[in-house]
């Protein structure tokens, strides 16, 4: 009676975590909660009294165009094209209803039952059952801690075969928090336009980098729309997760291609959030400077406060999430339920990244201030 492809699937991984809260009696004080990766901060008061205009504006309540309101198009290429030079214009942007949504519409547009498309592992869940559900193959580079969860350029030549349409990745990564060089994504791209394949570049915590810092150049390369998918999400940057918004820079023959996805998906994604946002991308440029460093010290008390929890052991640490390595004599789903139940401390088990991840669990610290990360040692210590 039911899809195949979705019926063998698990229940969402984070609603399967957010369901464990209730086994914490409250005990060692508030839950700590670093498991769905939400910003830890309010929205600026100029975001808010942008979202209440929109929502005063009737023209909030109508259909837009597909592609995305084009004020907002405009807007985010010249951002994306100031922070990385190149040539990207208003019709090389889509805007969707979130980052899952924009990884959705760009996989259909390239790709169908059969064909596989390449992730490292450990791999984003969302991205993993989306192939599933479509009935594509996924096919996985392993990263391993030893090479602080970043991918060979060897291993991913020899993972591409004739049915490979595209290799997705996340940069900063999620699970594992880590940056990726810029010369290794450069010659990444080299081995995609070679092997006639996509990348498709998931940047959603691109804002959380140093402000200084610049993820590639790969939209220096005047042939760019031949081969390059980059995606992102408003929710993070912005703090507005509820609003759904998410982005596509690619090829306007592209965008053509998930416009008609994206007619039968949603038509367009929500309007309020896009006439709220657009003047925004400029307007707020400090503040989400100021927010990158605040990343950069939660990190770092990140980092402070797990060298006093014994035997826990950070392999990763990045924009937004720590990878670590758990102490405890049971798989990672095991410990992450054990850590709310007797700790109050909530995070995501390695397991739902994939294979051979029980030993490890994903901390969202940017969920929280530093006076909150400073307590996470003295509760895993609890569990010693």
């Amino acid at each position: 009676m039911f899809n195949p492809n979705v019926k063998v699937l698990g229940a969402p991984p984070v609603a399967v975590v957010l369901d464990w809260i209730d086994q914490y009696d409250g005990g060692h004080g508030p839950l700590i909660d670093l498991s769905q990766a939400v910003p830890g901060y309010p929205p600026h008061p100029d975001m808010m009294a942008s979202l209440a205009r929109a929502a005063a504006d009737t023209a909030s309540l109508g259909y837009g165009a597909i592609e995305g309101d084009d004020e907002l198009r405009s807007a985010y290429a010249r951002h994306v094209a100031g922070h990385y030079g190149g040539d990207i214009r208003a019709d090389d942007v889509m805007i969707t209803s979130g980052c899952n949504q924009a990884f959705i519409t760009a996989i259909m547009a390239i790709a169908g039952a059969g064909d596989k498309v390449l992730m490292v592992e450990p791999s984003y869940f969302n991205h993993d059952l989306t192939l599933k559900m479509l009935g594509i193959s996924s096919g996985y580079i392993k990263a391993s801690a030893e090479t602080g969860f970043i991918p060979s350029l060897e291993d991913i030549r020899a993972a591409i075969t004739p049915d490979v349409k595209a290799l997705a990745l996340v940069n900063p990564n999620n699970p594992t928090g880590a940056i990726y060089p810029p010369d290794l994504l450069h010659e990444v791209m080299a081995i995609c336009v070679k092997a006639g394949i996509w990348l498709l570049l998931d940047e959603t915590y691109r804002d959380f980098l140093p402000p200084q810092d610049r993820a590639h150049d790969l939209f220096h390369s005047p042939s760019w729309r031949g081969n390059l998918m980059v995606l992102y999400s408003f929710s993070k940057a912005y703090c507005i997760p509820g609003h759904r918004l998410g982005a596509v820079v690619a090829s306007p023959e592209a965008i053509a291609e998930m416009a008609k996805i994206m007619d039968s998906i949603q038509i367009c994604a929500p309007r309020l959030g896009q006439m709220a946002l657009t003047p925004m991308i400029d307007a707020l440029a400090e503040w989400r400077a100021e927010n990158s460093r605040q990343m950069a010290a939660r990190a770092a008390a990140f980092q402070a406060t797990m060298a006093k929890a014994e035997g826990w052991e950070i392999k990763s640490l990045g924009a937004y999430f720590g990878y670590v390595e758990h102490p405890l004599a049971m798989s990672s789903g095991e410990a992450a339920e054990v850590m709310v139940r007797k700790a109050g401390v909530l995070t995501i088990p390695g397991d739902f990244f994939g294979e051979g991840q029980g030993r490890y669990l994903r901390f969202a610290f940017a969920n929280a201030d530093i006076a909150v990360i400073e307590q996470i040692a003295d509760r895993l210590n609890l569990l010693s």
